[in-house]
């Protein structure tokens, strides 16, 4: 952290007040507000799995532009070759699971309702997981959406998810 503040000419206390951790250095969540937002956006009757899924896809189309991609890339690459970062990870997964549910807005009264979301979340979610780590080892020569877009069809079957592109 102080070679972090050095580089970037402020005291190492600034840099403990923007981020508590080394490991929230390199896992700053983004992404849960802008998956939430696309959920949000999709039609509230649609099958679960797609409104999760395209809102999933639609997130990594935004968050792989040409800016973004190499540092999304790299950080993926060191979370999983880094075990502290992995465990960081799987927080952040919890998070973006909760904003998801949240953006659902499903009865959160009716068990059986709950469930179904946190269930359909959590396979999309790891659907998610093993896309990202296939871009990583790849080196990022795959698209990211197309990958994601295809993990969620291995999981639910082609129809799920709409197309594949």
């Amino acid at each position: 952290m102080n070679d972090v503040a050095e580089a970037a000419g402020v005291s190492p206390m600034t840099v403990y007040r923007h981020f508590a951790t080394k490991e929230d250095l390199v896992l700053v969540d983004q992404h849960a507000e802008l998956v939430a937002e696309r959920i949000v956006a999709s039609p509230a009757g649609g099958p679960l799995v797609r409104r999760i899924g395209g809102a999933l896809i639609e997130a990594a189309t935004a968050l792989t532009g040409d800016a973004d991609r190499q540092l999304l890339l790299a950080r993926l690459q060191l979370m999983i070759s880094t075990p502290a970062l992995r465990a960081r990870h799987l927080d952040n997964q919890y998070a973006l699971q909760q904003a998801i549910i949240g953006a659902l807005g499903d009865d959160a009264t009716d068990p059986d309702t709950a469930f179904k979301a946190q269930a359909a979340t959590s396979a999309c979610l790891a659907a998610l997981h093993t896309a990202l780590v296939r871009w990583a080892e790849d080196d990022g020569r795959t698209d990211l959406p197309e990958l994601i877009a295809k993990a969620l069809a291995a999981v639910f079957g082609d129809d799920a998810i709409g197309p594949v592109r």
